[in-house]
């Protein structure tokens, strides 16, 4: 896992209530607050070279924002193997600014939590708040 990938993954792990998951294999991580999806990444060989490999995470969008970041970045493409009008693929290879992929984090995470009940949600978001 190279340094961007390790910083995404701690990112992602210190949202309130995450956990890593692996339901399909060892490299493909799966991240879920109170049994949900909110993230999903992967690294895949891009050549014989097991050192080049391409760090993707799927993220929940709303529809709307999801196609405007497709047409500002081009490493946001629509999600690879997920609903292509609300999750997006973010490929992570610095053309992107950190801080612009951890919006892009905070909002998946903030959609799912909100799908998860008002009271639920409230205090999830009030955790990460204190962070």
């Amino acid at each position: 896992m190279d340094f961007m990938a390790f910083n995404i993954k701690q990112y992602l792990l210190n949202k309130p209530e995450a956990i890593e998951d692996f339901p399909f294999g060892p490299e493909v991580a799966v991240y879920k607050v109170r049994g949900k999806m909110f993230a999903l990444m992967s690294s895949e060989n891009q050549t014989a070279d097991a050192k080049n490999r391409e760090t993707r995470i799927n993220l929940k969008c709303d529809p709307i924002e999801a196609e405007q970041l497709r047409m500002v970045f081009d490493a946001v493409i629509p999600g690879y193997h997920m609903n292509k009008k609300h999750w997006n693929t973010v490929i992570i290879n610095g053309s992107i600014p950190d801080g612009e992929v951890k919006r892009m984090i905070d909002n998946s995470y903030k959609l799912v939590v909100k799908g998860l009940g008002k009271t639920v949600a409230n205090l999830l978001l009030a955790m990460e708040k204190d962070r």
